[in-house]
């Protein structure tokens, strides 16, 4: 039975998240209901990453089989006729083996988060960035966010609802950086909790008004208290980038 491998963009505005979702609108259900309106087989996808509700993806990875052996360019040409007019577009398709797994074979994950720092609403970007009026310090929140590299418990930047195992994760890297009016930052490693790099850079965002210091952030985080994380950043300003295999 064919495996393939896609790689998938994505505007999350209007949808519920990835996963299927009784009564409401995922961008998991919506791929599925393409692959069956062109091959004519039910299948399920399974995915690199479960991005929430309003959060984008630049290059998603999902994978899934097929009975029937299908040319991947044609599978791609396909689901992207299927796809439209919701905002999903399939960039790419390729066999893989069977051991193949978007979830479990992927090495990295790679998020970006953009905070477009003037005081002029967006007009062309509604939804797509987080609006922060007051001037940001980019230098001081990237100064900050060095202080929680490597293996650490992120209780305190953590879902309350989350349900990995465990709290400890690896961050390989967190960097921001101020391009032009957009204060950018992106977030490296091989998983991450639930919620975890909008706490962040919930948190990242109070350094860089001056109303926490730099030490702030790490004291937040040897707490290992929910309570010490700043106001979490919108969904709309997070993008699922890339996924390393």
């Amino acid at each position: 039975m064919p495996r393939y491998k896609l790689t998938i963009e994505y505007d999350g505005t209007p949808f519920s998240g990835w996963q299927c979702q009784d009564g409401q609108p995922s961008v998991q259900e919506t791929l599925e209901t393409a692959i069956t309106a062109f091959s004519g087989e039910t299948v399920r996808t399974q995915t690199a990453g479960r991005t929430d509700a309003g959060v984008h993806a630049l290059g998603q990875v999902a994978h899934f089989d097929l009975e029937k052996d299908w040319d991947p360019f044609r599978v791609s040409e396909a689901l992207n006729y299927h796809l439209r007019p919701h905002p999903v577009a399939i960039l790419s398709c390729q066999k893989v083996g069977e051991d193949f797994e978007a979830r479990f074979s992927a090495h990295a994950r790679h998020y970006e988060y953009r905070i477009l720092n003037r005081r002029g609403r967006p007009a062309l970007e509604m939804n797509r960035v987080w609006h922060v009026p007051v001037p940001l310090d980019a230098g001081a929140m990237h100064e900050a966010a060095q202080k929680v590299l490597g293996q650490h418990d992120f209780t305190t930047f953590r879902a309350a609802e989350c349900q990995a195992k465990s709290p400890v994760r690896t961050l390989d890297r967190l960097d921001v950086s101020r391009e032009g009016e957009m204060v950018v930052i992106r977030a490296f490693a091989l998983s991450f909790l639930h919620h975890q790099v909008r706490s962040l850079t919930g948190s990242l965002k109070l350094v860089g008004e001056g109303k926490w210091r730099v030490e702030g952030l790490r004291d937040a985080l040897d707490a290992r208290d929910r309570s010490r994380c700043g106001a979490m950043a919108p969904a709309a300003g997070l993008y699922l980038v890339r996924v390393d295999y």
